[in-house]
């Protein structure tokens, strides 16, 4: 390419004259405000008083070197209007206020001819208001002018004949066109952003909201349409063809209705994630709708300050602290000022990116430690209690994939029974101050491996209480939206590959939390907990896991994609459950938050049950495990006998 090309394409672009240039148009445009209002204020000053034509040449001298030494010092002339907000306009107003006291100040001290205080302050007034006017002028055509209406075409002269800026021909029609719904602070602001970038890859063509007070009127020179109004014909009309919701309020029924609404109509639906909306500090950006939106309910949040002083200035060793659950508990801790964190995991890829992250969030403020072994390896978890005594232990270490721990029994029984075990007995060695396990709903009424040593875990616990001098609680909750193993990533690989997304029964209903949730819930358990409780959530509606699917695919805006049933997988039932007798529920604090009440175990009751099922382990036999597993887990359920009693 040559220097001529190269020229003639920077002419081309939008702003493509010399800023410098600008510049300094833009002081001669001032200098001509000035020079209009000065005349009809100086030239035509009448009374007793009036200026000799000294007197005129002293003024104007004065006046201007005041006003425009200001302005150049206060890098007025350094701003680029055409994207200028309002603290552009502060500055300019702030710049000719200091400027007019400079001048109030020298037209007393100089031996010049006076003139009075009101006609000083109206000649700075109307040169500043005529300035603000040329400003916004200038913004305004920059931003309307175009060249497909009357009024388009004419903006697009005055913003050439003001700065030699040609208006790009149909800018907006390769823009997507978009409607945003919520017309408030969020939405007004993704407005702005996209109207004051032209690089923006959309250009709002309405808001849709329920406020009378705005339904009708402008924002922006963007119509404001009511629900009703916004109709398939009316946003076919405006050339919608996509929609952003930008209410981080909203109802979670009411952004369902709209969701499907519109999705049904074929729009393409993001959310606009505002700073304030999640987390201080977050980044403004449109996205897809997340996992945890298909739920559509507005995620739970259980943690306090209660909670949070709680958990300030304590040593807390997170097993399995690598994991889904674990990382986010470690997330979650950071934000309480632990006085150290102790991550436990056997696969060291997860530890480390969770320390990683955090120590990019929070650097040496957080003290963090990563330590690597089995909890189902007795001595070397003796180490980690012995090299730093934590306070609370807090076990998300386990085997809990469903269909595998069926052919792994004897593996699941090792790693979430003993080890729970193991963690139990150092707990009461080295003197810890609370235990607090994850659970699952799984462990209700078993049907599997998974389930039914969860459900050994709870007693285990549940039995310490009685006996031991370390406080102890269970936390049972749902499956867990995005977690390792979970449907969702599996339904993520299978429509990025084209389908069919599979599910093992359409009859199959789960509930449904997400991590941060879960994560949530576990804490505030912990917190206030005496001793002994099994602490479980009030999940609201279980989800059919048809619909999920169903949601997913229409999320990914992907046509085509079929969803097939393989057949329940081993040891999979219909639906879960999250309490063993619903009728024996006690209430804490949180009105989400709900205990039931086991009867415990003695610790010679559990140590027998132990040993049934360590001999049978010790055989290695995966069905002798389970049968053994069976004998001790009254609850432990054939899933086809409980299938069938579904069905029918």
């Amino acid at each position: 390419m040559n220097r001529a090309n190269a020229s003639n394409m920077d002419k081309n672009r939008m702003g493509q004259s010399n800023p410098l240039n600008i510049r300094w148009m833009l002081v001669m445009y001032d200098l001509i405000i000035y020079a209009i209002v000065a005349g009809t204020m100086l030239v035509l000053y009448e009374g007793m008083d009036k200026l000799s034509t000294k007197g005129i040449l002293q003024q104007v001298c004065l006046s201007v070197l005041c006003i425009f030494s200001a302005r150049l010092v206060g890098k007025i002339y350094e701003q680029v209007w055409r994207y200028g907000g309002i603290q552009c306009y502060i500055l300019l107003l702030f710049t000719d206020s200091v400027a007019f006291i400079i001048y109030l100040c020298l037209e007393l001290l100089l031996p010049v001819q006076k003139i009075t205080f009101a006609r000083m302050l109206s000649l700075v007034s109307l040169n500043l208001l005529g300035a603000l006017t040329l400003r916004m002028m200038y913004r305004y055509a920059y931003k309307c002018g175009n060249t497909e209406t009357v009024k388009g075409k004419l903006l697009s002269v005055l913003l050439h004949i003001f700065a030699g800026i040609e208006t790009g021909n149909g800018k907006e029609v390769q823009k997507i066109k978009v409607a945003i719904i919520g017309a408030g602070r969020v939405g007004v602001s993704l407005a702005e952003e996209l109207l004051n970038n032209e690089e923006a890859a959309y250009i709002p063509r309405c808001f849709i909201d329920i406020s009378k007070e705005k339904v009708g009127r402008e924002i922006h020179e963007i119509p404001v349409l009511s629900e009703n109004e916004a109709t398939f014909n009316r946003l076919g009309e405006m050339e919608v063809q996509e929609i952003f919701f930008a209410i981080p309020s909203m109802d979670s029924d009411k952004k369902k209705v709209l969701y499907e609404y519109y999705k049904n109509a074929g729009y393409k639906l993001k959310v606009y994630d505002y700073s304030t909306m999640y987390t201080p500090g977050g980044k403004r950006h449109l996205r897809e709708f997340d996992i945890e939106e298909l739920l559509f309910r507005k995620p739970l949040v259980v943690s306090n300050e209660r909670t949070n002083a709680y958990y300030k200035n304590k040593v807390v060793l997170i097993t399995g602290g690598g994991g889904s659950i674990g990382s986010e508990l470690c997330r979650q801790l950071a934000k309480m000022n632990p006085k150290k964190i102790i991550i436990l995991d056997i696969y060291e890829n997860g530890a480390y990116d969770v320390q990683q992250e955090l120590k990019i969030a929070y650097g040496n403020r957080l003290d963090l430690q990563i330590e690597i072994c089995s909890i189902t390896h007795r001595k070397a978890l003796e180490k980690v209690f012995a090299k730093y005594h934590p306070q609370i232990i807090i076990n998300a270490a386990a085997h809990k994939h469903v269909p595998l721990m069926e052919h792994n029994c004897v593996e699941a029984i090792y790693n979430n029974v003993f080890g729970t075990q193991n963690l139990v007995e150092l707990c009461e060695e080295y003197g810890a101050e609370r235990f607090m396990m994850v659970s699952t709903d799984k462990a209700v009424n078993p049907t599997n491996v998974m389930g039914a040593t969860k459900r050994m875990c709870e007693m285990i616990v549940q039995s310490a209480s009685t006996h031991g001098k370390v406080k102890y609680s269970a936390t049972r909750f749902g499956n867990v939206l995005g977690s390792a193993g979970s449907v969702i990533p599996l339904f993520k690989r299978q429509i990025a590959n084209g389908g069919p997304v599979t599910v093992t029964d359409k009859r199959i209903i789960r509930y449904f939390m997400t991590i941060p949730e879960a994560s949530q819930l576990v804490l505030q358990s912990g917190a206030i907990a005496n001793n002994g409780e099994l602490f479980v959530l009030d999940m609201g509606q279980p989800v059919k896991i048809m619909d999920l699917a169903e949601n997913m695919i229409r999320l990914s805006g992907v046509h085509g994609i079929e969803i097939i049933e393989t057949g329940l997988r081993p040891g999979e039932k219909l639906y879960e459950e999250l309490l063993v007798k619903t009728e024996e529920l006690d209430k804490t604090d949180n009105s989400m938050i709900f205990i039931e009440r086991d009867a415990a175990l003695s610790k010679e009751e559990i140590s027998k049950k132990l040993e049934v099922i360590r001999a049978a382990c010790d055989m290695g036999d995966d069905q002798m495990a389970k049968e053994a597993l069976r004998s001790v887990v009254p609850t432990f359920k054939k899933p086809e006998d409980v299938n069938k009693d579904i069905a029918s």
